[in-house]
């Protein structure tokens, strides 16, 4: 309950209406995810793929080169019928950073046998860590991470297994099931998980005594089983993210752009009660605190690895913490926005596959439940152990987390989705699965009219918009798509609130685009930055708008 309320508190600003709120910090990446939580609930009338012209018409996109929230949105559908895409995001907001705590406080207490409030310190960090409440600014295949408690747990029971054959195996095919559903609620989250798990798994093995090798028959078996499972349920999905139709190679940022600065470690989110405006500068935006632990908790957390330096649980997990927080400094360190020649652990990996996609900052997410671990480990141990620390050692560990209480996320107001949508007028306009142009066309930079197919189940395509595809050199991956001739008329008409004037060359570029989106019309809402000229604009290419519920609209004729 308390998790929930704190969750609660998190996300209080999209109340009591998210259809009318927005994330201050990251209103593109909200857009973009409440197009994906509408789009899962075609799933539920058959009409759902991989690879969907729902979005930059007609050439389309492909969902899971994207950071499509698949899980998420078929688990929410039902409420996104009901409520819209706005309350979904507003709620899975909220429920991620509590489930992941619920779930750590589970394993730590149930599995790891440790004392109920060293149990709830520990969930409650991996719940609301700066990284986890930053990461809650849009990107929800990153807070998505409640699967990975019982994955552990998986890990854990195969290495505690004992010689028998069938529970390895059933835990393994659990395993890898587990892994599968997680791909689809945040692969990087299972990526990160994986790398966290197998360097926590060495470190253990090398510094346990006698050296676990009893467990490996277990361990082994279980996770060949799991890899199995997870290859066949994974097979065709991973070759259409990686081969299918709009694939991309290579990733679209810069490792060097979103690594961690080592004067980050000891700062204090801006989202946290004790932090200030002044430390965003140490990170790449908003969403990327994932490093701001503060001083406090790293200090507490050496000298509790110092003092239960005998139990090789904590010396891996704080290991492994060190390694994954090295590799967050990316390519070069960077110290107080400087970058130094002194190139980082990570350059060692840059390149490789599967890592050309990888950001280096969030490597410190998966150091994040073993931080936990080692906080919950040594109050454990001072409620259990010793009466002399029993109040000194929690009440130090406590205070050193309050500084980074997590604040409510920053929301503005944004204006609601216009009833030619929400009301179904657009279905006199357009069929349905046909195309409608909003008025400038979405991109990169302004995704919101997204919203739009967002608020009808995604019924309409919509061309262009905020994505990631095959469009850079030699086919790599791109966010977004080069603008068509009329998209950018469109976008300068808007841009200097002014209509330009216009040529046979543009008439002829307007018939050629209606013919590549297969347009059936264009609508521009009221309130949009240069909408007379944008009007005046269209008025002199298609001839005078029709005023319908709030927007203006004008079928498109080749």
């Amino acid at each position: 309950m308390l998790l929930v309320l704190a969750a609660a508190l998190v996300t209080r600003g999209f109340w009591p209406d998210p259809a009318t709120r927005a994330l201050g910090l990251n209103q593109n990446d909200q857009a973009l995810d409440e197009w994906f939580l509408a789009y899962a609930t075609r799933a539920y009338r058959g009409d759902f793929g991989f690879v969907t012209g729902a979005l930059n018409a007609p050439d389309g996109v492909n969902i899971l080169g994207n950071a499509s929230l698949i899980g998420l949105g078929l688990l929410f559908a039902p409420l996104t019928l009901a409520f819209g895409a706005p309350v979904t995001f507003a709620v899975a907001t909220g429920l991620n950073l509590a489930a992941n705590g619920a779930g750590w406080y589970l394993l730590f207490s149930r599995t790891a046998g440790l004392h109920r409030l060293a149990a709830f310190v520990g969930g409650a960090f991996c719940g609301f860590a700066p990284g986890m409440v930053s990461q809650s600014n849009g990107h929800l295949h990153m807070t998505a991470a409640w699967l990975v408690p019982p994955m552990v747990w998986c890990v854990v029971k195969l290495a505690r297994g004992g010689p028998a054959w069938r529970p390895a195996i059933r835990r393994g095919a659990l395993l890898g099931a587990l892994a599968a559903a997680q791909y689809f609620l945040g692969e990087e989250v299972l990526f990160l998980t994986a790398i966290a798990l197998g360097l926590f798994c060495l470190a253990f093995a090398a510094t346990a005594r006698p050296a676990p090798r009893a467990v490996l028959p277990s361990l082994g078996a279980g996770l060949g089983v799991a890899a199995a499972v997870a290859l066949a349920l994974l097979a065709y999905p991973l070759w259409v993210q990686f081969r299918g139709p709009q694939s991309a190679a290579g990733g679209v940022f810069g490792p060097d752009f979103y690594s961690a600065d080592l004067k980050s470690f000891a700062a204090v989110s801006p989202l946290s009660l004790a932090g200030g405006d002044g430390a965003a500068r140490l990170a790449s935006g908003p969403a990327e605190y994932t490093t701001f632990f503060g001083a406090p908790v790293l200090i507490v957390v050496l000298g509790a690895a110092v003092w239960m330096w005998r139990r090789p649980a904590v010396v891996a997990a704080t290991v492994v913490s060190v390694v994954l927080l090295a590799l967050s400094l990316g390519p070069h360190i960077v110290v107080g926005r400087h970058r130094t020649a002194q190139w980082g652990p990570y350059a060692l990996l840059d390149g490789l596959p599967v890592f050309e996609w990888a950001l280096p900052a969030r490597f410190a997410l998966a150091a994040i439940p073993l931080l936990a671990f080692v906080l919950a480990q040594v109050v454990h141990a001072a409620l259990t152990q010793t009466e002399t620390l029993k109040l000194l050692v929690p009440v130090a560990v406590v205070a050193s987390l309050v500084p980074l209480a997590p604040m409510p996320l920053p929301t503005v107001p944004r204006a609601p989705v216009p009833a030619f949508f929400t009301e179904g007028y657009w279905r006199g306009y357009a069929p349905r699965d046909g195309t409608i142009v909003p008025v400038p066309l979405p991109d990169s930079q302004d995704p919101q009219a997204m919203r739009w197919a967002a608020a009808t189940g995604v019924a309409f395509a919509t061309p262009q918009g905020w994505f990631i595809g095959p469009y850079g050199r030699d086919g790599r991956a791109a966010v977004g798509i080069y603008p068509r001739p009329t998209a950018q008329l469109l976008h300068r008409a808007a841009v200097n609130d002014t209509a330009p004037a216009l040529s046979d060359n543009d008439r002829v570029a307007l018939r050629r685009d209606i013919a590549y989106w297969h347009a059936s019309a264009f609508v521009l809402a009221d309130g949009q930055k240069g909408a007379e000229a944008l009007k005046s604009t269209l008025d002199a290419l298609l001839g005078p708008g029709e005023r319908v519920a709030g927007v203006w609209v004008w079928r498109a004729r080749v």
